[in-house]
């Protein structure tokens, strides 16, 4: 089954996503923030948002982690 019609599978990939751009900002900073408008801009708006929820994207995480590990 696709991510697309799969709830919890869209909201891992989403979360993966997110927290796949705040590592590669971390380590090369000026490859995100040179697209700030446009399509590509949501490669720099998703480590904004990571930086400023850190406390939720880390409980999103360990939620993810445990309905994956033991639920599914």
């Amino acid at each position: 089954m696709s991510a697309i019609f799969n709830f919890q599978s869209l909201l891992t990939v989403i979360l993966l996503f997110k927290c796949t751009c705040a590592y590669i900002r971390s380590l090369v900073p000026g490859f995100l923030d040179r697209n700030k408008t446009g399509l590509l801009g949501i490669f720099w708006k998703c480590p904004r948002i990571d930086e400023q929820k850190s406390a939720y994207i880390a409980v999103c995480c360990v939620v993810t982690a445990f309905s994956v590990l033991f639920i599914q």
